[in-house]
């Protein structure tokens, strides 16, 4: 379990199973909410996690757990430490708690069980569940009553109603429990009055039928949602349990989650690989399916990242592990699908408040229907009773509530396999909603790997002279016009010289110390508005720009020194996915900090408008300004593009980008591929219509049951099939998902 101290309070995280469906979020949401000290109570359905703040000084963690368990649900702490908040593939929790497996407690997104001590497999078999074993309880009592009856058809009867008693049982103490906490409207309340109420009708051979439905219906939605779980539990599994950490030249067997920043792995072929890394020595060819869904094989050498979870295909790699295993990529794409439930979408935040009353109205609907008829019309109560008991039975909003986060689980999972990763439903819906898609240009729709083109000295200083001094500023920076300065140097085998004191001017360029003299490397035209440069200097870099090159000066205070050019390709699948934005009737468009005329040229190419010369602040403006036309998309990589991505209503970070880019960004693409973008917003539209026709199928079944049942032509057992059978309904219809394509172009 994880805790932080925040005061008097602390933050504490459970894995609660047994949750299959909205309703049962919601009374465990609504139950633990109640206690005293309790507060921010976060449920995620698909995740299965209960994570709240406790002040212990007024409730225990140990009075959650049992008020959790008394609803019918397994708890357990989730994390193995305070540090790590999921377990990763062969961890074991430290503070074992009881579930509902004696001795066993599910924990984390991984699929284990610790039993004493030990982490096992978790159970996948519908039998060993507890909702497994009801439904085989159930079906032995009804064939047993069935059997009697055709032995004994005196007896019968009183056959029907043991077995509708000993069944509907652990429904009534789960029903029971609910209310004491403040719930009375829950499916499990609702079931128990039906059964009870036609016993005393005298449908008890029904009743018993109803009873084993319901067990049923709870096993089907139990399987459903633990298929929407895979796609997390396969992530999960993805990295490997055990590493080959070379020490002074000594390999052995660790766990991979010890591994530590700096430490050397060894990678044989076939071989995934155990952490985030860099490779140190070897050249090979990686796999990455198993992460970004790219199924052609990249070829990796010395110095090129690598990600925990590819698989090594050719040679041996020794590799530098550069992320802790709660760190690594794998375990951020977990943590965006673990806390995606938070960021829930608009659309399920209004069913939330819809069912709030949806249910209790229904019930109301189900007294009058008992009531109303026999007392003004003198008709039979027995038929009126049965028909409300009936409604009753229908008034249980759980495939309406499990409609939306369903679709979501699925949808993160679809896109987490190949690569596209969003956090949460409110960005999927936001991102089927957008108009304009605005793109940064360097690292974005170029591939961010540029050349030096051209070296022009101003005055005494030499070519190489040049190119130490700008590489001697450059040396800290990771942006990629910087790298191709000191690739140039390092081509031409010059040293930099030391530089201090280094600092980025954002969106113009850096400025150090060498050689106790102040240096800037910035674009021209904050060169020249700065006196580093002058009129027929700048017509230089106009000349360079005209050819689709990135011209930057170097200049000391009031000296100019030189003038070096760039040149950044497009991605070769770029006009690729501005075709397929424009077919999707969206507008394209690119800002860029780069000169008007390189953009022109790469604007030209890819049949896009642009504005240029931008600084971050600009794109902020720009942004705001699209966002007042409809939802705006923003893709962008570096440092400067972090307020405009947080701007956008949906903000996406090219996985190559920075780590501030990558945590401000709603979403982002882990293959650099730019037609991922529109298959992004693919995505997100299939997962809003999947909403939409949960939403339709779960209220157009419960509408056209309640209408039969009032009239008489459904009884019972078709309104239990009405509520699980719509959730099943609509939990297959959400797993439709994760077949979906979405790179599939239109």
């Amino acid at each position: 379990m994880m805790q932080t101290e925040t005061e008097s309070a602390i933050a504490c995280d459970w894995t609660v199973t047994g949750m299959d469906c909205g309703a049962c979020g919601t009374k465990v949401r609504s139950a633990v909410a109640r206690l005293p000290g309790v507060s921010g109570v976060e449920v995620g359905i698909m995740t299965e996690r209960l994570r709240l703040t406790l002040d212990e000084s007024l409730t225990a963690r140990d009075t959650v757990e049992k008020t959790v368990r008394s609803l019918g649900y397994g708890i357990g702490p989730r994390a193995a430490n305070a540090k790590k908040d999921f377990v990763m593939p062969g961890e074991v929790p430290m503070h074992p708690a009881k579930d509902d497996i004696p001795g066993k407690i599910a924990t984390g997104v991984a699929g284990t069980v610790v039993d004493h001590g030990r982490a096992t497999p978790r159970s996948n078999f519908w039998y060993q569940t507890r909702k497994g074993r009801l439904v085989i309880l159930t079906g032995l009592l009804l064939a047993a009553a069935w059997s009697v009856e055709l032995i004994v058809p005196r007896a019968g009867l009183w056959a029907f109603v043991a077995a509708c008693l000993i069944g509907v049982a652990p429904v009534a103490r789960r029903a029971g429990a609910a209310v004491r906490v403040g719930q009375p409207f829950t499916i499990e309340a609702l079931m128990t009055l039906a059964a009870v109420g036609a016993l005393f009708i005298g449908a008890a051979e029904e009743a018993a039928l109803v009873v084993f439905l319901f067990a049923v219906g709870e096993v089907l939605e139990g399987v459903a949602a633990s298929k929407a779980r895979d796609g997390i539990q396969a992530l999960a599994d993805l990295v490997p349990k055990t590493a080959l950490l070379e020490t002074n030249g000594i390999i052995r067997e660790v766990p991979a989650a010890s591994l530590a920043v700096g430490q050397r792995v060894l990678v044989r072929p076939g071989d995934r690989i155990p952490a985030d890394g860099k490779i140190f020595d070897g050249i090979s060819g990686i796999d990455e399916s198993p992460v970004t869904g790219e199924s052609i094989p990249v070829t990796r050498g010395p110095g090129d990242g690598v990600f925990a979870g590819a698989i090594n295909t050719e040679a041996v790699l020794r590799i530098t592990v550069t992320k802790m295993a709660e760190d690594n990529t794998i375990s951020r794409i977990i943590r965006l699908v673990e806390e995606a439930e938070e960021a829930r979408a608009p659309t399920e935040r209004f069913i939330d408040r819809f069912s709030r009353w949806y249910m209790p109205a229904v019930v109301t609907v189900a007294a009058l229907v008992i009531v109303v008829p026999p007392l003004a019309f003198a008709q039979s109560w027995d038929t009126w009773i049965y028909r409300g008991l009936a409604l009753l039975l229908i008034g249980c909003p759980c495939a309406l509530v499990i409609s939306v986060p369903a679709s979501i689980a699925s949808a993160m999972s679809t896109g987490a396999r190949r690569g596209l990763l969003m956090k949460g439903g409110a960005v999927i819906e936001a991102a089927a909603q957008i108009s304009h898609v605005a793109f940064d240009k360097t690292g974005t729709l170029t591939h961010g790997r540029p050349v030096v083109t051209d070296v022009v000295t101003l005055g005494a200083t030499t070519s190489d002279e040049l190119l130490a001094i700008a590489a001697s500023v450059e040396s800290g920076s990771s942006h990629p016009l910087a790298k191709a300065i000191l690739t140039k140097a390092e081509e031409a085998k010059i040293t930099p010289l030391v530089a201090e004191d280094a600092r980025a001017i954002p969106g113009s360029g850096v400025v150090a110390t060498v050689d106790h003299a102040k240096v800037w490397v910035t674009s021209p035209r904050y060169a020249a508005d700065n006196g580093g440069i002058v009129a027929k200097h700048l017509e230089e870099a106009a000349r360079l720009e005209k050819e689709g090159k990135t011209a930057v000066a170097v200049f000391l205070e009031n000296q100019p020194l030189g003038l070096i050019a760039m040149r950044d390709e497009p991605r070769a699948d770029a006009a690729e996915a501005v075709r397929q934005l424009l077919v999707l009737g969206l507008t394209p468009v690119i800002l860029t900090g780069d000169n008007p005329r390189t953009a022109a040229a790469i604007a030209g190419n890819l049949g896009m408008a642009f504005e240029a010369n931008m600084m971050p602040e600009d794109k902020f403006a720009a942004i705001r300004t699209m966002s007042a036309q409809g939802g705006v998309m923003m893709i962008g990589d570096g440092i400067n593009d972090a307020p405009a991505l947080k701007q956008a209503s949906v903000g996406v970070a090219m996985g190559s980008g920075t780590d501030v880019a990558l945590e401000t960004a709603d979403a982002a693409i882990l293959r650099d591929r730019v037609t991922d973008i529109p298959a992004t917003i693919r995505l997100s539209r299939a997962a809003m219509a999947n909403i939409r026709q949960n939403v339709t199928l779960a209220l157009g079944l419960k509408a056209v049951f309640l209408v039969t049942t009032v009239f008489g032509l459904t009884g019972l057992w078709i309104a239990i099939l009405a509520d699980t059978g719509a959730t099943v309904l609509v939990t297959l219809n959400a797993l439709r998902l994760l077949r979906f394509d979405p790179e599939r172009a239109q």
